[in-house]
């Protein structure tokens, strides 16, 4: 996003992400998502599918408690990676909604691998807005599994806008997910609001199973 727009955020948006193999910090974000919602019953199948590799998710909630964590670390093709595993305390037990992010100097942005085996890659066009919050719109999906590199055509692909902004009044992070898909209307998203704690990621390091089963080197 550059770095003048980059110091527009709020201050403690610039911090969380400035968290990287420079900084030697992690990032563990504890909340609750007021509300995980799901649009038409046409795309709970879609749903169900991604959610059998931690690719969104597939039940709703209200007051539901998650953790999001934030930890960099360098990849097998040696590129600096951060987390952004999600996990929610749903009813029946915890669902995790996992990405890893990589800036891709070929495509001048952040390339978003989504699930376990990065099989689901989306660019991410990252602004500030004038009220110190960050937006996150993305771009281009592509799907890649062994020789195969095709993108993700309008009819089944969906678009994302992701609003973060910190409230000085109790001084907690907020966070609303909303993803669209151009025919059907609303796929599903979520909003709400958590604590933010900074660890020294020398002595915690990647925890056992944050990192993808599978990665991927196309940029």
């Amino acid at each position: 996003m550059g770095d003048a727009a980059f110091g527009r955020l709020h201050p403690e948006l610039q911090r969380r992400f400035s968290v990287g193999l420079a900084s030697g910090e992690l990032c563990v974000g504890r909340g609750v998502m007021d509300r995980i919602w799901h649009g038409r019953a046409v795309v709970k199948p879609f749903l169900a599918v991604g959610g059998l590799r931690n690719i969104l998710l597939p039940r709703t909630g209200r007051d539901v408690p998650f953790v999001i964590e934030n930890v960099p670390y360098t990849d097998s093709y040696g590129r600096e990676t951060v987390t952004f595993v999600r996990t929610f305390a749903l009813t029946g037990g915890p669902r995790r909604f996992d990405a890893t992010m990589v800036h891709s100097p070929e495509r001048d942005c952040v390339l978003d691998y989504l699930g376990t085996h990065q099989h689901l890659a989306s660019d991410l066009h990252l602004s500030a807005e004038p009220d110190g919050s960050l937006l996150i719109r993305s771009g281009e999906h592509r799907f890649r599994e062994g020789p195969l590199d095709v993108r993700v055509p309008e009819l089944i692909g969906g678009h994302a806008e992701v609003r973060e902004s910190f409230d000085e009044r109790t001084g907690r992070f907020r966070i609303a997910v909303r993803v669209e898909n151009r025919y059907v209307g609303p796929v599903f998203g979520y909003e709400g609001s958590f604590v933010a704690a900074y660890r020294d990621l020398r002595s915690r390091g990647v925890r056992a199973g944050l990192r993808p089963v599978r990665e991927e080197v196309r940029a």
